[in-house]
């Protein structure tokens, strides 16, 4: 189910919605410029009606190939009031960047949270940035999955809606190199500590890979420790769903682990090389995981998405009494 419900037991972690990680993208607009895509809180609003004012959603950057930060952007916000919200967003670099709370430059104060059918759009210096309710892109026929591919040509997403934070931003603000490598990270605060809930890049990996008593763990885990900790059970996986010798198994689990989608912005977001918002990625990790026995979901890409920032569709109507 991409990265949506990626706690234990098919649940969002800690069962709080507003603490789950979706989906992740990284593409490049016209300008030399960068975008990321965080989303959380799957069929929002019902699932929490704002941001998590304890939490920490962070996305980080690798520039250098070593799967460790070298750029942070990590979003705090506040307790919400009469419907409203605001956002600041700091940019950590180096060492800072490693640590998960929030630190660094505060690129931007305060901004306005949307959450109707609006975006509120906030451009600060070389950021376009935007955070509140959107369509969300996922796609999938998540009946058919469940019923060993019977498919049903119903997108399970066609109607549902996340929490969209959005980062634009030149390319050089991530680095002269044009590879980079991205994951993001939802962490919470309770009694005074910082604990990651969510992490993730590639869609759709804890679903398949991670057994239910080991998915905390993960979540708290860091992709530089991603290769010696999951290439032996992901195998195993790989051996038993598609039939994968244990050589052929390592060389696939190589473009998902450590779990950061790299991408050459000298070359077009095609998953995986990034993430662009119509990429096909359920049928991706279907071929991957059935050893090519399964090649696709027959679901098609979202036709609401926006040709301007902040990309996202516009979010649905929520159903009164919701």
């Amino acid at each position: 189910m991409s990265h949506h419900l990626s706690g234990p037991n098919l649940r969002s972690p800690m069962g709080d919605a507003r603490l789950d990680m979706t989906d992740l993208f990284a593409f490049t607009v016209p300008g030399e410029r960068t975008v990321l895509i965080m989303n959380v809180n799957p069929i929002a609003p019902t699932g929490g009606d704002a941001f998590h004012p304890d939490a920490v959603y962070r996305v980080n950057v690798d520039t250098d190939g070593d799967h460790q930060a070298d750029v942070a952007f990590s979003c705090v916000f506040s307790q919400p009031r009469d419907g409203r919200q605001t956002v600041t967003v700091h940019r950590a670099t180096g060492e800072r960047a490693r640590d998960h709370e929030p630190g660094g430059e505060a690129i931007i104060s305060d901004a306005p949270v949307s959450f109707g059918p609006e975006p509120a759009v906030v451009d600060a210096g070389a950021y376009t940035f935007s955070a509140g309710l959107r369509s969300d892109p996922f796609f999938a026929d998540l009946d058919g999955i469940v019923k060993d591919f019977q498919w049903t040509g119903v997108d399970w997403g066609a109607d549902k809606n996340v929490f969209g934070i959005v980062l634009e931003m030149p390319n050089e603000e991530l680095g002269n190199d044009p590879a980079i490598g991205v994951w993001g990270r939802v962490s919470v605060r309770q009694n005074g500590r910082l604990t990651s809930v969510d992490r993730g890049a590639h869609p759709s990996l804890t679903a398949y890979f991670n057994a239910d008593e080991v998915k905390d763990a993960y979540n708290q885990g860091e992709p530089a420790e991603d290769w010696d900790t999951y290439r032996e059970p992901w195998t195993a996986v790989l051996q038993h769903l598609g039939g994968y010798d244990p050589q052929a198994a390592e060389q696939a689990l190589r473009t998902v682990l450590p779990d950061i989608l790299r991408y050459d912005r000298a070359k077009p977001a095609a998953y995986p090389n990034g993430r662009a918002l119509t990429d096909d990625v359920t049928s991706a990790r279907l071929a991957m995981v059935t050893g090519g026995k399964v090649a696709s979901d027959h679901i098609g890409p979202h036709t609401d998405l926006l040709p301007r920032f902040p990309y996202l569709g516009t979010p649905h109507p929520v159903p009164p009494g919701t």
